[in-house]
């Protein structure tokens, strides 16, 4: 049985590429959210969900879901779209 790896990214590395994201709450259906569907065309969207360890981990663009916290970005994270984001440092992010 082969392992599939997966790709990973630092999250300070997609700060330094990216700069510094945003919190983004979601107050309405994310279909009617037009701030967010304009993100996510973008690709400044980040989805952090949490492992089955704890850790906390981002993908690029939106996944729904109760757990997941939102992290909008001022550039395009189109070059991490195919990477988990690992090591999510809460203190670099603007509030």
């Amino acid at each position: 049985m082969k392992l599939l790896k997966i790709k990973t990214a630092r999250f300070s590395q997609i700060i330094e590429k990216c700069g510094k994201p945003e919190v983004y709450t979601l107050w309405q259906k994310p279909s009617a959210d037009r701030h967010l569907q304009a993100q996510i065309k973008k690709t400044r969207l980040m989805t952090v969900l949490k492992s089955e360890s704890g850790n906390d981990f981002g993908i690029v663009g939106f996944k729904e879901s109760k757990e997941a916290r939102y992290l909008v970005f001022p550039k395009s994270l189109k070059r991490f779209s195919e990477k988990r984001i690992i090591g999510i440092d809460w203190t670099l992010v603007r509030e």
